[in-house]
């Protein structure tokens, strides 16, 4: 039927404007416009009807409104709910809350350009409006695990045992960091970003930049790593011995100036 109406439009109406000249796509538009409408006033054999009529007589009376909103493509994806109680969205790299009885099951993520559903067979239980910061997460106070009472091995306390191997400014900092989160759990992934640095850098080096960024007013794991990365730490620290001069018989004191 398709193939056979796109016929039709040919012989109706492209063949009708075949030798016109248009000088701006509103003049071929307004063409087509009354073109269309002679189309559809033709009077079928078959019927002994037009598509005008018959539209009227028999479909019109049927129609329903359009969809208030414009149509977006629809995503899917499959994630696992993390231990905090969230689930990541590769796409735009972030972090959506799950209520927290949800954590280590398997998800289905189904997301568009303004909103992400979160269905666990097939019931929806989760529903956020987007984000596209990389790193943001995005709560609903209910989904959290401490609002419930729910306690697992995760807890400021947990993380301040494990910063212990390497130094008390970097158990100063991931406990400060935690405590600045609205949720405690929103802390734990960047307090274990921390603790994972260990790997790619030396204990000291991490204890370094950690009283470095103590400075700051907001604590992130990104703050950390990147003082590492652009080695702030060994700057500070080659500087701070540049300005102590060591002693040596030749160096004048304020007795020389006497």
């Amino acid at each position: 039927m398709v193939e056979g109406a796109v016929r039709l439009v040919y012989q109706r109406i492209f063949f009708a404007i075949r030798n016109m000249t248009f000088f701006s796509l509103e003049e071929l538009n307004d063409q087509l416009k009354k073109e269309l409408v002679t189309y559809n006033e033709y009077l079928m054999v078959t019927y002994q009807a037009s598509r005008r009529k018959l539209f009227v007589e028999l479909e019109e009376q049927y129609l329903q409104p359009l969809p208030p909103n414009t149509y977006q493509i629809k995503h899917y994806k499959r994630a696992k709910v993390q231990k905090m109680g969230y689930i990541y969205l590769s796409d735009t790299k972030n972090y959506y809350s799950v209520p927290y009885r949800y954590i280590g099951k398997q998800v289905e993520l189904q997301y568009n350009r303004d909103t992400i559903e979160i269905y666990c067979q097939s019931d929806r239980i989760a529903s956020h409006k987007r984000v596209f910061r990389p790193g943001q997460y995005v709560t609903i106070k209910e989904h959290m695990s401490s609002t419930h009472q729910f306690y697992s091995d995760w807890s400021p306390e947990y993380f301040a045992m494990l910063s212990k191997s390497i130094g008390s400014k970097t158990g100063e900092y991931i406990s400060l960091l935690i405590a600045q989160q609205d949720y405690p759990e929103t802390g734990y992934k960047q307090a274990l970003g921390i603790l994972s640095l260990k790997k790619a850098f030396e204990k000291h080096r991490i204890e370094k930049a950690c009283a470095i960024a103590l400075t700051h007013e907001r604590c992130s794991y990104r703050t950390i790593k990147r003082i590492l990365e652009n080695n702030m730490d060994k700057a500070i620290e080659t500087k701070t011995q540049q300005l102590i001069i060591p002693i040596h018989m030749n160096i004048r004191g304020p007795e020389a100036y006497n």
